[in-house]
């Protein structure tokens, strides 16, 4: 289930939890086994070992948990940055060896017990629930708070204080809606990001000559068209660079991948590539002509699949 976009709700009839800024993860815990998947069905298992403690913590019940894997900082704040230096484990013992920065995954639902689906009951019923099978506060698996009774904005203005990425308003009555973006759901962030599909790259000048000065990014329209929105060289370190470069050069090919054309200026001496990296990019507003204005590098999402990445209007 996803949050619609949108201000704050005003009336009464909401729950309102923090935004946390990580990978949503839904782990599905049989017994002594454990899957924690991503939205395109990635197994983050072999990335987040500390995970694997899941069946532990619950006593060998079978249950299917909703969350967020975030990576924290020294101070306890999710840090998108740092969720970016999680390298894949290789397979065997290291898998079951963590290792930094600190991860911790937020649940805040639970949508099967022991058997028995929970999808159809109302929000404030899964949460006490969820909050019935006594997690632990301060381990790598915790449940974050929920505010029953507390205005929206107010949450918003603490979220602000502790630097978090924005709020989640959920009605109490709603049910879960697997797959859905509903209006149930209200996601109010601080600022804008948008998952993008690289579709190519140019290269620098100066100390990056010969390497990625910029990507060309695109999303998808209405129509299923792959459409470019604009391109971003700035917010990557050096080891970021290299690294995607070696990506983009195993998928390198001799035609734009998009389906509209790229604009002469952008397009020059473009080195396409096939549109199967997702990445994630902050930026300042959408332009008149569907363009990213100031957009920054935030990085790749390996837990996204290039066709769910979808612009936010019509085209």
């Amino acid at each position: 289930m996803l949050a619609t976009p949108g201000n704050a709700p005003q009336d009464d009839g909401w729950a309102v939890e923090f935004k946390w800024d990580g990978y949503r993860g839904v782990a599905h815990c049989r017994g002594r086994g454990v899957q924690v998947i991503s939205r395109n069905d990635l197994d983050f298992l072999g990335r987040f070992p500390e995970l694997a403690i899941l069946p532990d913590l619950l006593h060998n019940r079978t249950a299917v948990l909703d969350g967020e894997i975030v990576a924290l900082d020294e101070d306890g704040r999710p840090d998108f940055g740092l969720l970016q230096q999680r390298n894949k484990l290789g397979s065997g013992v290291r898998e079951l060896r963590p290792s930094r920065p600190r991860i911790a995954y937020f649940v805040f639902d639970l949508l099967h017990l022991d058997g028995r689906s929970l999808v159809s009951k109302p929000y404030d019923v899964r949460r006490a629930m969820l909050a019935d099978l006594g997690l632990p506060g301060d381990h790598a698996v915790q449940v974050p708070p929920a505010f029953m009774d507390t205005e929206p904005e107010a949450v918003l203005r603490v979220a602000s204080q502790y630097g978090f990425e924005g709020i989640v308003s959920k009605r109490v009555k709603s049910r879960y809606e697997p797959g859905r973006r509903s209006p149930t759901w209200v996601k109010t962030p601080f600022r804008y990001t948008q998952e993008v599909v690289i579709g190519g790259w140019r290269a620098g000048q100066g100390n990056r000559a010969g390497r990625i000065g910029s990507l060309l990014l695109g999303a998808h329209d209405g129509e299923g068209r792959l459409v470019y929105v604009g391109h971003v060289g700035t917010g990557f370190s050096q080891k970021v660079l290299a690294d995607l470069q070696r990506q983009l050069e195993r998928r390198s090919r001799p035609t734009s991948p998009f389906d509209v054309e790229v604009p002469r200026e952008h397009a020059r001496d473009a080195r396409w590539v096939e549109p199967g990296l997702v990445g994630e990019v902050e930026f300042r507003q959408w332009t008149t002509d569907g363009r990213l204005r100031h957009p920054a590098w935030r990085g790749l999402r390996p837990d996204r699949d290039p066709s769910s990445v979808v612009l936010p209007f019509k085209r």
